[in-house]
């Protein structure tokens, strides 16, 4: 018996949660899959078999449990630990790429071949492109039966099915039921929340509000990571009230098919101050097939799929984060629902505060980026895209001229096409691509990489708040930091520092950056090219 069946066969006999969604443990006496942590009882170790996918559960003839429910838990942070070609195709096929363009355009992307992606993810996960973005449509679709009221149609093609046949031999055969059934299985003594809706074909499309709830692993940091984006909205795009137990953030969003937007809710005790910590998904979409596109970044947004014991376990392994680590469990590192504006907001940030940076990019935002009428409260805008962006840039943009000319010429290259960021990139070439354009330094691109990708294994280098959060801590001894040459060793120091903390460097940073004193310098530490910077824009 290897090591690896050893740990996981002890984890399901434990029926530890923190393993939910990070493996599947298949049954061969029963023909069914379940989540580790799965209360029925533990099955003999001869007759089991473990996937790292629900995909592959199915392609080898298993159906879903129906008392554990292994598609309602919470993803994998694998996909982002991972920098290899199947990692790289899981972040795409859970944007929806292959629903979209098919495994034709998830290759393009990739730059393989269809056969060798097939061949590659195959053997690495046992299913391929399509069988994963099949098990996704499962998952959409049933947390979309048994959480909202849409029609059985409007679920079909909201979880991205083609027609509703398919639909229905897809859940038949992953959860051994019928749709119908599965939802009101699922409702017996409760009622549905939210209108039931259908939008009839050729009809002008109309917004759709959904209500769904999205899983994640505790502990979990809502107040800092809602926090972390609320001190960055843009007025009109963004909108964040932190002050009651309830704690609220909502943005408006671009997605493939059309505007939208959402509100997410924390409710850390959602009935009368009992029960379990609950997020709330407010969900808008012009189009229905946006659906589990919106949902996959909202998560990544809020780094729901992160493995927050595993982070907090290594981190707090070293003597001077162990404090910080108890005092906020379960930190997370916000994400990006747009690869693009992400692109714009790190070349804003610059050099500059983040208050400056939110007052610049409101700015431009309010200039050049199209109305948008939400349904949800402060949501008035559209962050401008590349080309909008480029446009609107020297006249709206009152930053140095070399900083608006990055933004000009970089935003266009994103619009022309020669410029490529996607949750799908290598980290490496994403860098290098990035740094190869005038006025965008190593920290930049890092930065990105770090909050497009979800990198958990980024500590960005020169980076003066960091290095404030570090100081203060003591994790560098006594040093003189209004000398160049004292700052560089600091760096040095704090990079070797934090080899221990691999893979999970990008958490301890944010730790750090906790740590900082709120009057650090607003200077950038020194550096060969233009943009560096001092704090995360």
């Amino acid at each position: 018996m290897d090591r690896h069946f050893s740990e996981r066969y002890r984890a399901i006999a434990a029926r530890d949660q923190r393993f939910d969604g990070q493996f599947f443990v298949a049954v061969r006496s029963t023909g069914i899959y379940c989540r580790p942590s799965c209360p029925a009882r533990t099955p003999k170790a001869e007759n089991v078999t473990f996937f790292l996918t629900s995909a592959a559960a199915h392609e080898a003839g298993f159906r879903a449990c129906k008392r554990c429910l292994p598609e309602a838990a919470p993803g994998t942070p694998e996909w982002n630990l991972r920098r290899d070609l199947a990692g790289r195709v899981m972040r795409l096929v859970a944007d929806g790429v292959v629903d979209r363009e098919g495994v034709e355009g998830l290759a393009v992307r990739l730059g393989y071949s269809t056969r060798h992606i097939h061949r590659l993810v195959a053997s690495e996960l046992g299913a391929g492109p399509l069988a994963l973005a099949r098990a996704q449509r499962a998952q959409t679709a049933r947390a979309l039966l048994v959480g909202t009221a849409l029609s059985v149609a409007d679920v079909a093609f909201a979880a991205g099915f083609g027609s509703i046949r398919q639909f229905n031999d897809t859940v038949t055969e992953v959860f051994a039921t019928t749709p119908t059934e599965l939802r009101a299985r699922a409702r017996r003594g409760r009622s549905a929340d939210g209108p039931a809706v259908h939008q009839p074909a050729g009809a002008e499309p109309q917004p759709v509000r959904i209500h769904l709830t999205l899983p994640f692993r505790e502990p979990f940091d809502a107040r800092g990571v809602l926090e972390f984006l609320a001190v960055r909205a843009i007025a009109g795009v963004e909108s964040a009230d932190l002050s009651g137990p309830d704690l609220r953030y909502a943005r408006t969003v671009t997605l493939p098919r059309g505007p939208g937007a959402f509100e997410v809710t924390y409710r850390p005790h959602p009935r009368a101050g009992r029960g379990q910590p609950r997020f709330d998904l407010h969900l808008e979409v012009t189009h229905l097939a946006d659906v589990p596109v919106a949902v996959a970044r909202v998560r990544r947004l809020l780094d729901l799929d992160a493995d927050p014991q595993a982070v907090d376990a290594a981190l707090a392994v070293d003597p001077v984060l162990a404090p910080l680590v108890a005092a906020t469990p379960g930190i997370r590192m916000p994400g990006a629902v747009d690869p693009h504006e992400l692109v714009v907001r790190a070349i804003v940030g610059q050099q500059i505060s983040v208050a400056a940076a939110r007052t610049h990019l409101t700015r431009l935002a309010a200039a050049a980026g199209a109305p948008y009428a939400a349904g949800i409260p402060g949501l008035t805008t559209l962050f401008p895209g590349p080309g909008e962006v480029a446009a609107a840039a020297p006249e709206h943009l009152r930053l140095p001229a070399r900083n608006v000319r990055t933004v000009v010429d970089t935003t266009r290259a994103l619009a022309d096409g020669d410029l490529a960021v996607s949750v799908g990139d290598d980290a490496e070439e994403l860098r290098a691509a990035l740094v190869a354009r005038p006025g965008i330094g190593p920290w930049t691109a890092a930065y990105v990489a770090l909050r497009v990708l979800g990198d958990p294994d980024v500590l960005l280098d020169r980076d003066v708040a960091l290095l404030a959060g570090a100081r203060s801590l003591g994790l560098l001894g006594p040093q003189d930091p209004a000398q160049a040459a004292s700052r560089a060793h600091e760096f040095r120091a704090l990079q070797a520092r934090g080899t221990a903390w691999a893979p999970w460097r990008s958490y301890a940073a944010m730790h750090l950056w906790r740590a900082s004193p709120p009057a650090a310098p607003a200077q950038p530490a020194p550096e060969t090219t233009p943009a560096t910077t001092r704090s995360l824009p």
